[in-house]
């Protein structure tokens, strides 16, 4: 291992162990959590040792919390002992083996499977005079020493605990498809012939900070004149709590002086980029989850919806194209209008090159499983697990 993350408590005798703290929702499953915590024995007094995994969301800052109340709600939670060791132990991870070799006979390993329902961290961005920790999804481990794993009358002291904050990401699929189209026809006051306007999309899936190439094709049938072309991204935050509201925030925006006279054709393609930097300053957008001193970008699409019911943020993107059409005559202003179209897009982060998941090696291993039970078993495995490798996308 490269890395190891690694939290003790206040009064020493118990020590969190992580081997990476960014963990990937494929859509269709989501890498296990597993870690150990050190425990010295001499330190615990006959308590038991504790460790929760916890997805909550936090709707108000800690500074608010002024008459006992929380501004934190947990979306999934739960709780495993780790010491005295459970007598049906689970196996442990390669990870886990690794890290029992670092902390010795100490160790207790402990796994956690996230259920797919459960929504990636992410957060809102906070004004610039707010303090505290932002709003949002968060994941936590903490392990801490009790009596009993979720007794509401304990009190467990703060030095009695460790945690590390985690995160639960999704990457872009690696196939890309063919972007989106839509068009429309729009009439206006006092003419008879409508104007047409399509857009589409390159593709499906943008990177963060990849411009997105937008195609506009505009056939004028008015006597009237396209004077101006807007292109603009805008984030959709749906934040599902006790219900369901949903915010739009334009994060990108662009105006090209195009003109497209009566009765002509026009096409051209655009490209926008919309970055964090150039949003600094708008409360409550939806950014990725971040940890302690690293930097971060606009939130990624929700992956994975379908029918399942997730609690949380959820964030989506489109391009919206405006047409706008000049007026004239007696009327003046009154005969012009806007024209808009909007396309979906999904905005995400690649997959880093080279980078292994658990749910890669859990794959792998159903493959080796598979070719097992035909002849030439040792050859066929090796050849099936090393082309898996090639191919897989996670």
């Amino acid at each position: 291992m490269a890395k190891v993350f690694k939290k003790t408590s206040g009064n020493g005798t118990i020590a969190l162990y992580l081997g990476k703290r960014d963990f990937v929702d494929c859509v269709d499953s989501v890498e296990v959590v597993d870690g150990v915590v050190k425990v010295d024995p001499a330190g615990l007094n006959g308590k038991k040792v504790f460790v929760y995994l916890a997805c909550a969301f936090r709707y108000g800052s800690d500074d608010l919390d002024v008459i006992g109340l929380s501004f934190r709600r947990d979306i999934w939670i739960k709780r495993v002992q780790v010491y005295p060791v459970p007598a049906a132990k689970a196996p442990s991870t390669p990870l886990q083996e690794s890290l029992l070799k670092k902390v010795g006979d100490q160790g207790c390993p402990f796994t956690f499977q996230m259920p797919l329902n459960l929504p990636c961290s992410v957060s809102l961005q906070p004004g610039s005079g707010d303090s505290g920790k932002a709003c949002g999804v968060d994941f936590e481990v903490k392990a801490y020493i009790a009596d009993e794993a979720d007794n509401p009358d304990e009190v467990i002291e703060k030095k009695n605990t460790c945690r590390l904050i985690i995160r639960k990401i999704q990457f872009a699929p690696a196939n890309n498809k063919a972007g989106p189209k839509a068009e429309i026809s729009k009439q206006f006051m006092m003419t008879d012939k409508p104007v047409n306007v399509e857009i589409s999309l390159e593709k499906e899936i943008y990177y963060h900070g990849d411009p997105i190439s937008v195609n506009v094709k505009i056939n004028n049938e008015t006597t009237k004149t396209v004077k101006k072309i807007k292109v603009s991204v805008e984030q959709l935050t749906s934040v599902v709590l006790y219900s369901s509201d949903t915010y739009s925030k334009e994060v990108c925006a662009q105006e090209f002086g195009e003109t497209v006279g009566a009765n002509s054709t026009f096409e051209k393609s655009f490209q926008v980029v919309p970055l964090l930097a150039d949003n600094k300053d708008k409360r409550g957008l939806a950014v990725d989850g971040r940890l302690k001193d690293e930097d971060t970008n606009l939130a990624s699409t929700t992956l994975g919806q379908g029918e399942r019911e997730l609690q949380g943020i959820l964030v989506s993107y489109k391009v919206k194209v405006t047409v706008t059409v000049s007026g004239g005559g007696m009327l003046g202003g009154l005969t012009g209008s806007d024209v808009v179209v909007e396309v979906p897009v999904t905005l995400m982060s690649p997959k880093p090159a080279g980078q292994m998941s658990t749910w890669s090696l859990q794959r792998a291993e159903k493959e080796t499983l598979r070719n097992s039970t035909t002849k030439n078993t040792k050859f066929r495995t090796v050849t099936a697990v090393f082309t898996f490798f090639q191919k897989c996308s996670f």
